[in-house]
C-alpha cells in the first residue's frame, strides 16, 4: 500500500504567521500578508504538484475565495494535481452541481475529488439564505449525494426527499471518471451519511486512540450498508531536519498569537454547533499549557484557527514515525498543510517524503523513478 498525501491552497490568505478564521470566524490579519491571487495559489499548486502530492484541498465559507471558482482558474496552471473541492450542498442544486463537477472533471481531465461540507454553523448558514438546524443538513446531505450519484451513473431521478425534491432530472454528459467524494463529521447523523455515501471519511487530527475510535465507528455503520471506505486526516506540519528546529517554529508562531484574537477566537468557536470542532477545543481548553497533546501532535494552531487545529511537529524522521502511526490505524490519506504553504510543502516534500518512499510506504504518484534523495532511508 502506498500512502496518499495532499497539500492545502490557503484561498483565505497566506504568512509566515498562522491565519486563522474558519467556523464562523474571520480570517486574520495576517492572511493579508499574501493575498490568495491565482498566481501565488497556482505556485504552490505547482510546488506540491512536483514534490509527490496528489490533491490540494480548498477550504469553504464566507472567509475565503470561492472553491469552485479559483481551482478551476488554479487548473490551468497545473498538469496533473488534482483538487480536492470543499462545496456545501445547500447552496447548490444536485443537478447542478453533478453538471459543475462533470464539467470540471472534462476540462481539467479528470482532476476533481470533492470535500462535502455539511455546514456545523448555523449562523453562517443563515448568511447564505439557509435556514435548517444542522441534523437538517446533515439529512439533506444524504438525498443530496443520493441525486448526484445517480445522475452520474447516467440515470433519470426522480426524487421527493423530506428537503429536495428534483424530477426527470439526467445529465446530458457523465463524468469520467466519477469524482470520489469526501467528507467528515463527528455526529451520529454524519456518520450515517459517510456510512451510506462517501468513498473518503476524513477527521481532523485527533491523538492516534480517538482516531481509532473513529474508524472503527465508521466502519461498523458502513459494514450494515454494505460498504467499504478509505480513511484520512487533516492535520499541519512543521518539520526541520532536527526536533529542535521544529519546535522553535512552533514557538515562534505560538509567539505570534495576539491574546486579544485567541480570546476573540475561542469565544467566537465555543458558540460553534460543530461536534469536530468541540472536539478540537477540548485539545487544548484554550491555554498555551500542555499543548503538546501527544508525541509530536500540537494543538496549538487551534488557539487561533477553527477546523483543522493541531500539528506534527518535529523532525523529518519524527514526523514520519506519527504518520506511520495513524497508518497503522487505518488512515490512507493525509491532507497537510503548514505556515506558509509554499515553503511549508517543500519542508515536508523534501524532507519527509523520501524517506517513506525509502521505507516503501510512499511513492511519487508522478514518476516512475524517486527522486536520488528517495534512495536513504531514515537514519536510525
Amino acid at each position: 500500500m502506498s500512502l496518499t498525501f495532499h497539500w492545502f491552497l490557503p484561498t483565505n490568505g497566506d504568512s509566515r504567521h498562522v491565519v486563522g478564521g474558519g467556523h464562523g470566524t474571520p480570517a486574520t490579519a495576517s492572511g493579508r500578508d499574501r493575498p490568495p491571487t491565482v498566481a501565488y495559489l497556482s505556485q504552490i499548486a505547482r510546488a506540491a504538484e512536483d514534490l509527490g502530492f496528489v490533491g490540494a484541498l480548498t477550504p469553504t465559507g464566507a472567509w475565503c475565495e470561492d472553491a469552485w471558482l479559483t481551482t478551476a482558474m488554479v487548473s490551468q496552471n497545473t498538469e496533473r494535481l488534482k483538487f480536492l473541492v470543499a462545496f456545501r450542498p445547500g447552496f447548490v442544486s444536485p443537478t447542478l452541481a453533478a453538471q459543475m463537477a462533470s464539467t470540471f472533471q472534462r476540462q481539467t481531465g479528470g482532476r476533481l475529488l470533492l470535500n462535502v461540507v455539511t455546514g456545523g454553523e448555523s449562523h453562517e448558514q443563515r448568511a447564505y439564505g439557509d435556514f435548517l438546524d444542522k441534523d437538517a443538513r446533515y439529512r439533506r446531505t444524504g438525498e443530496f449525494l443520493q441525486i448526484v450519484r445517480e445522475l452520474w451513473e447516467g440515470k433519470t431521478v426522480d426524487l421527493a426527499g423530506e428537503h429536495l425534491q428534483v424530477e426527470d432530472a439526467k445529465l446530458a454528459r457523465v463524468p469520467d471518471p466519477v469524482p470520489e467524494v469526501y467528507f467528515g463529521g463527528s455526529s451520529p447523523v454524519a456518520g450515517e451519511v459517510a456510512a451510506k455515501h462517501v468513498d473518503v471519511y476524513l477527521t481532523w487530527g485527533e491523538p492516534p486512540a480517538q482516531v481509532a475510535e473513529k474508524i472503527a465507528w465508521i466502519r461498523g455503520l458502513a459494514a450494515k450498508e454494505g460498504r467499504t471506505l478509505r480513511f484520512g486526516i487533516r492535520l499541519h506540519v512543521i518539520t526541520r531536519d532536527t526536533s529542535e528546529q521544529a519546535w522553535a517554529e512552533a514557538h515562534r508562531l505560538l509567539g505570534g498569537f495576539d491574546p486579544e484574537t485567541v480570546r476573540a477566537v475561542q469565544e467566537g468557536l465555543a458558540r460553534s454547533e460543530s461536534e469536530g470542532q468541540q472536539r478540537m477545543l477540548a485539545l487544548h481548553g484554550g491555554g498555551r499549557d500542555g499543548l503538546e497533546i501527544h508525541p509530536n501532535l500540537w494543538a496549538g494552531i487551534g488557539l487561533v484557527r477553527g477546523g483543522a487545529g493541531t500539528a506534527l511537529v518535529g523532525s523529518h524522521e519524527e514526523v514520519a514515525e506519527r504518520i506511520k502511526e495513524y497508518a497503522a490505524l487505518g488512515i490512507e490519506e493525509f491532507v497537510l498543510s503548514g505556515y506558509p504553504h509554499l515553503e511549508e510543502a517543500y519542508w515536508f516534500g523534501e524532507g519527509v517524503l523520501p524517506g517513506l518512499a525509502a521505507e516503501g510506504v510512499w511513492k511519487h504518484p508522478f514518476r516512475q523513478d524517486a527522486a536520488p534523495s528517495a534512495q536513504v532511508p531514515f537514519a536510525s
